[in-house]
């Protein structure tokens, strides 16, 4: 068991195991699964996130709202070129919005940890096994670091946007995908939660604000910024620095912000970019100008 990357490091300490091995041991004890079983859930979760990063490069799929749509074509043939960012983050994001399409046109993605983040750790797998050509052990074995700073994330803070804002969604979102890409790099224990660390710090109190109520704007360019910021990460640390602030810190701390936070700033649609003048017309456009609808979603669930 544990609760705390300390914890993690402490049973890693003396052992040539790595933090994927504590996660699946854990998630054996927990589940009463056996090794391969888990493996294959993990494949099950890589796939769909595989189908999801790729089905909007190619063809556009506007959102249930219409808000939304296209934006992952884009990115994808502007990959091609010679970008400012190159083509690993660029891909990286171009999957990462991908997801976000599917799951504003109500398609099958993987919610990691969220819905509303739910292209930011696939966008970064995608990308870096496309360009290392990791094998399917290594995909999966890193998909199970990323849960695992999850699950610390969950234990000792929030991954909800309505409680910790986008700092609990796309930031740890973000901390997951920079450990996990960090693993598959070669970095060291300490290197992955030292990447999830600067992750989650990089991120501090980026306020929920969809506009409309809905999981589109600014939303979707924010898991293309989480990409930007888990793949950065990473790098900090291969190249040799380190996060000053331990990672179990940096989450007391995210989650002392969160709670920190108006309530209008914390997934309700009642502050922030959701009440800008153009944020306020599309909330009409969606809803109509006589709904009476506030478009706080995640806090009425009065539609019929």
């Amino acid at each position: 068991m544990y609760t705390s990357s300390e914890d993690i490091l402490l049973q890693i300490q003396n052992t040539s195991k790595s933090v994927h091995d504590i996660v699946i041991e854990n998630e054996m004890r927990l589940s009463q699964l056996t090794y391969d079983e888990i493996m294959d859930k993990l494949e099950y979760r890589y796939n769909v996130m595989s189908e999801c990063g790729k089905k909007c490069l190619e063809k556009s799929i506007p959102s249930l709202s219409g808000l939304t749509g296209g934006s992952a074509m884009k990115v994808w043939e502007y990959s091609k070129s010679k970008s400012i960012c190159g083509s690993i983050m660029m891909k990286g994001v171009a999957y990462a919005l991908s997801c976000m399409e599917v799951n504003s046109s109500m398609g099958l993605i993987v919610a990691a940890p969220t819905a509303g983040a739910c292209g930011i750790l696939p966008g970064c797998i995608l990308a870096v096994e496309e360009e290392y050509k990791f094998s399917k052990q290594d995909i999966l074995n890193a998909l199970a670091t990323a849960s695992g700073i999850g699950q610390i994330i969950c234990k000792k803070a929030t991954i909800s946007g309505a409680e910790g804002g986008c700092q609990a969604e796309c930031g740890s979102a973000a901390a997951m995908a920079a450990g996990a890409v960090a693993q598959l790099l070669g970095a060291s224990p300490k290197q992955i939660f030292d990447a999830a660390s600067i992750a989650l710090q990089n991120i501090m109190g980026l306020v929920c604000d969809p506009v409309a109520g809905l999981v589109e704007m600014p939303c979707a360019k924010r898991n293309a910024s989480g990409v930007s910021n888990a793949l950065l990460c990473a790098d900090l640390v291969l190249s040799g620095l380190i996060s000053e602030i331990p990672f179990d810190e940096s989450v007391d701390a995210m989650y002392k912000v969160g709670k920190s936070l108006p309530t209008t700033l914390r997934e309700t649609a009642l502050g922030g970019v959701a009440t800008t003048p153009t944020g306020l017309a599309m909330k009409e456009k969606v809803y109509g100008p006589s709904s009476g609808c506030s478009g706080s979603c995640s806090s009425c669930g009065g539609c019929k």
